[in-house]
């Protein structure tokens, strides 16, 4: 499996209701970029998201959440929600909305 299209197509549908985006497929899933910054991404069937470095810890004490970390460096600001973290519209919407308030915060690229 290289990612999961239904959550994909989720990820799509929530993105489409707030702004342009444009697909990447990348480290064997794919990955969903605003303004040209990487938002979030889909790998097997989990959600990266970009949440950014001040919110990271928080999040990583959160049910379902890990370091991102598929190539044995770790990125900070960057998490893995397990599937079970996702499942749910609202767990989705959740860490989606706090992936694009950290992305639409950066500068332009």
């Amino acid at each position: 499996m290289a990612f999961d299209d239904n959550l994909a197509q989720r990820v799509r549908s929530i993105l489409a209701a707030r702004s342009k985006y444009v697909e990447k497929r990348m480290f064997g899933g794919i990955g969903f970029l605003l303004n040209n910054h990487m938002c979030v991404g889909i790998w097997k069937g989990a959600l990266i998201a970009r949440i950014g470095p001040s919110a990271y810890e928080a999040a990583l004490r959160q049910p379902h959440v890990r370091e991102f970390d598929i190539t044995g460096r770790p990125m900070k600001g960057w998490i893995l929600v397990e599937p079970d973290g996702v499942e749910s519209d609202a767990g989705l919407s959740e860490w989606m909305d706090a992936a694009v308030q950290f992305v639409i915060a950066l500068p332009p690229k």
